[in-house]
C-alpha cells in the first residue's frame, strides 16, 4: 500500500494551489440530526467555501427527495432502457423513522421513470420490492438486455427487520432475487429467489449497487453481467453473475475470495473493455480505512466474467474516500483511438464514509482503468455518496447520487451533462501536500499533510512555514495507526505567530470537535492560550494568559504525562490541569475507535461550523511535531532549538513545510 509521499502523479510540480472545501468530524456528526432537506445540487451549500466550478447541467433533479413516505432514500442505480426511457431505483428507507437511514429496517426498493431524458419523473415512486413486507431490501442492480428490451432487477434481502424494536442483521442471512419487466419498468414480474447465487458458508451475499452491462464483443457477445460481493467462512471478496438468455436465469462465475480481516473488493462496479474484457473497479474493505490511502482495487475479467484473470490490487492516485462508486464508457468507441472510461465518486482523500464522502467528481481514464487522471470535473463540493451512471438516448450522461446537508445521503439527485460540458469544465482535483520529515522506519508511510483552500509557504527566520489567510485555510492529515495517541502520553510543539484580535485559532485539533480530541489554539477574543484532551467522559483543559497574538514567533509545548495536561510557551513555566483518573484505560483514551483525521489551523468541523463560528488560524505557523512521549523540559528545549534529533524513535508528525508538491 502506497503512502501519499508515493503517490505523485508522473509530471506532478511543487506548488501552493487553492483549493477548495474541507472537513467535519465525526463526534459532531455523531451529535447532529440527520439533515435531509432537498436542495438543488447545483447550488453549493452556505457553508462550503469553493471556487473551482462544477459541471453545467441540462438537467439537475430530485427523484427521490427524504421526507413523506421514507425516511430517506439511498443506494442509486441508473438505466436507460431500449427504447430510451430512464429508469432511477433507490431504496427506500425507512416507512417510519424507528431505524432512519439505517440498512438494517422497512426498507423498499422503488423506481421512477422519465421519457424526457429525465427533465421530469413519475410523481409518485413504484414501489417494485417491498410494499407488502416489513423486511430490508437493497442494493438494486438493474441491467437491460438490448436484444429484447428485458430489465432484470437483481437485489438482496434480508430478514433484519424481524424485531421492529431492535433491528440487527446479526443472525439473519442476505439471500439475492430477480424480478423483471418487459414493458420499461411499467409493470414488474413476481420476485424469484436465485440461490445459485449464494453460498452457504456467506452470511452476507449483495449486489451491485449500480447498473450492470451487457457484453457487446467478442466471443461472450451479448452477455450479461452483474456484481455482487460476499462475506462468510473468514473469507470476504467479489463476484460477477452473468446471463447467456437475456437475464431469464442468472449463474455465479467469477469469485474472488480473500481473509476477512485484511484487503478485499467490495461494491463492485464494472464496465465493458474496447476488447471485450469485462474490468471491475471495487471499493476497499472497511478494515483498510486507516492503513492505506488506496480505496479502490481493481481487477479484469478476460473469459467474459468466468474468472478473474489475477487477484484486486490497488487502484493508484484515485484520491477518493470508502464509498460505491460508478463506471460509464461514455461515447461510442472511436476509430483507432483510445476509449474514454469515466468513473463517479467523492474525489476528496480520507478513510471516514460520513466525514469524507464529499466532492463528488467525474475522473477519466485513457487506458482501460490502468491509470486515471488527476484532473476531473467536479460535480458538487458538498456532502454526497454513492453514484449511478448511463448513457441517455440522446447521448448525453445520467447521474443519479447521494446528497444531504449535515450528511453524505438522505436524497437521490439526478444530473444530466454532455460529454463536452466534462471536458470543458475539467480542473485538477488532487490536492497538494506537504510532507512528514520525521525520520521513518523501512517501509514505513509518511503522514503526509493535505492542503485546503490556498495555504501557502511564508518564512521565518530565513526558513520556510506554511501560511494561512483565516477564510478557508487549513491543513488535514487523514487517518493512520501512527497517529493514535490512545491512552498514553504525548507532545505537541509548534511555532506559531499571529496579530488576531478575534475568534479562536486552533493550531491542531486532532480527532473530532467533541468526545475523544486533544487541540492546541490560541484565543485572542478570550486572551488566553487554550490545550484540551478530551476523553468518553469530558474534556480537560489548560490555560496560559495570553494569546500571543504580537506578530511575533513563538513557540508552544503541550504534554500529556500520565493524568497531567502541561502547556508552555517560549519556554516558560508551564500550566498544569490533571485529567480524571476514570474507571478504565477506556475513559483516558483520547483517540476516537473509529477513523479520523487531524486537522493543522482549523477547527475539525469546517466548513460545517455553527453560524458565526469560523475557528480558523490566521497567520504562519511552521515545524509542527507530534511525540507519543511526554518530552522533558530540556527535550522541549532542543525542539525549539530546531534539534532534529529528539526522541526520533516516538516521533510522529514532523511538519517542516519546506515543499508543497
Amino acid at each position: 500500500m502506497l503512502s501519499l509521499s508515493e503517490r505523485r502523479p508522473p509530471g506532478a510540480r511543487r506548488f501552493a494551489l487553492s483549493a477548495w472545501i474541507c472537513a467535519l468530524s465525526l463526534a459532531v456528526l455523531a451529535a447532529v440530526v440527520l439533515a435531509v432537506t432537498p436542495q438543488s445540487p447545483a447550488v453549493a451549500s452556505t457553508s462550503a467555501v469553493t471556487t473551482t466550478p462544477t459541471v453545467s447541467a441540462q438537467e439537475s433533479n430530485t427523484p427521490f427527495p427524504a421526507g413523506g413516505t421514507y425516511y430517506c432514500t439511498r443506494i442509486p442505480a441508473l438505466v436507460t432502457t431500449k427504447t430510451g426511457v430512464l429508469l432511477a431505483f433507490a431504496e427506500g428507507r425507512d416507512r417510519d423513522t424507528t431505524t432512519g437511514c439505517s440498512d438494517v429496517g422497512d426498507n423498499d426498493l422503488i423506481m421512477k421513470r422519465s421519457v424526457d431524458g429525465g427533465k421530469t419523473w413519475d410523481a409518485q415512486p413504484t414501489v417494485v420490492i417491498g410494499a407488502d413486507d416489513e423486511l430490508a431490501h437493497g442494493n438494486p442492480t438493474p441491467v437491460v438486455d438490448g436484444v429484447t428490451g428485458r430489465i432484470t432487477l437483481l437485489y438482496s434481502s434480508s430478514d433484519w427487520n424481524r424485531n421492529r424494536a431492535t433491528p440487527e442483521r446479526k443472525g439473519f442471512d442476505r439471500t439475492v432475487h430477480a424480478v423483471h419487466s418487459m414493458d420499461g419498468g411499467l409493470h414488474w414480474s413476481a420476485s424469484v429467489a436465485q440461490p445459485q447465487l449464494d453460498r452457504p458458508e456467506w452470511f452476507w451475499v449483495s449486489t451491485g449497487p449500480g447498473h450492470g452491462i451487457q457484453l457487446s464483443r467478442g466471443e461472450h457477445f451479448g452477455r450479461l453481467v452483474v456484481p455482487g460481493d460476499h462475506r462468510g467462512g473468514g473469507k470476504a471478496g467479489g463476484q460477477l453473475y452473468t446471463s447467456d438468455d437475456g437475464g431469464l436465469t442468472w449463474q455465479m462465475r467469477a469469485v474472488s475470495d480473500a481473509s476477512d480481516t485484511g484487503s478485499y473488493p467490495a461494491e463492485l462496479a464494472v464496465a465493458e473493455t474496447l476488447d471485450g474484457q469485462v474490468y471491475v473497479n471495487a471499493r476497499n474493505s472497511d478494515l483498510t480505512r486507516c492503513s492505506t490511502n488506496e480505496h479502490r482495487l481493481t481487477a479484469t475479467s478476460t473469459d467474459g466474467g468466468a474468472t478473474f484473470a489475477a487477484p484486486f490490487v490497488p487502484v493508484p492516485n484515485l484520491d477518493t474516500s470508502p464509498t460505491y462508486g460508478s463506471l460509464l464508457r461514455p461515447t461510442h468507441d472511436p476509430d483507432g483511438g483510445p476509449g474514454r472510461l469515466l468513473y463517479s465518486g467523492p474525489s476528496r482523500l480520507g478513510p471516514n464514509v460520513l466525514e469524507d464522502r464529499r466532492e463528488l467528481a467525474i475522473r477519466s481514464s485513457y487506458d482501460e482503468g490502468k491509470t486515471w487522471k488527476t484532473v476531473g470535473s467536479l460535480v458538487t463540493p458538498n456532502r454526497s455518496g454513492y453514484s449511478d451512471m448511463s448513457l441517455l438516448a440522446n447521448g448525453s450522461i445520467g447521474l443519479l447520487y447521494e446528497r444531504a446537508v449535515n450528511v453524505p445521503h438522505g436524497n437521490v439527485a439526478f444530473m444530466a451533462f454532455t460529454e463536452k460540458a466534462l471536458n470543458d469544465s475539467e480542473t485538477e482535483l488532487r490536492r497538494p501536500r506537504t510532507a512528514d520529515t520525521r525520520v521513518k522506519g523501512p517501509g514505513e508511510a509518511g503522514n503526509h499533510a493535505v492542503i485546503h483552500g490556498g495555504a501557502q509557504l511564508g518564512s521565518r527566520l530565513g526558513g520556510v512555514a506554511m501560511e494561512f489567510d483565516g477564510q478557508d485555510d487549513y491543513l488535514r492529515l487523514v487517518c493512520s495507526p501512527t497517529l493514535r495517541v490512545e491512552d498514553g502520553d504525548f507532545t505537541v510543539t509548534a511555532w506559531f505567530k499571529h496579530s488576531a484580535t478575534t475568534g479562536t485559532l486552533p493550531v491542531i485539533w486532532a480527532y473530532g470537535a467533541q468526545g475523544p480530541h486533544f487541540s492546541v489554539r490560541s484565543e485572542p477574543g478570550g486572551g488566553v492560550m487554550r490545550g484540551t484532551v478530551g476523553t468518553s467522559i469530558g474534556t480537560t483543559e489548560v490555560t496560559l494568559p495570553s494569546s500571543y497574538n504580537d506578530g511575533a514567533w513563538h513557540h508552544v509545548v503541550f504534554t500529556r504525562k500520565g493524568l497531567t495536561l502541561g502547556l508552555a510557551v517560549d519556554g516558560g513555566s508551564a500550566a498544569t490541569a490533571t485529567m480524571p483518573t476514570g474507571q478504565s484505560a477506556e475513559e483516558r483514551n483520547a483517540t476516537p475507535v473509529g477513523p479520523f483525521n487531524i486537522h493543522i489551523g482549523a477547527r475539525p468541523d469546517f466548513p460545517s461550523q455553527p453560524s458565526g463560528v469560523t475557528q480558523l488560524f490566521r497567520g504562519t505557523l511552521d515545524d509542527v511535531r507530534l511525540f507519543g512521549t511526554a518530552l522533558t523540559d530540556a527535550e522541549a528545549a532542543e525542539v525549539k532549538a530546531g534539534s532534529l534529533a529528539v526522541r526520533n524513535s516516538e516521533e510522529k508528525l514532523r511538519l517542516g513545510f519546506s515543499t508543497i508538491w
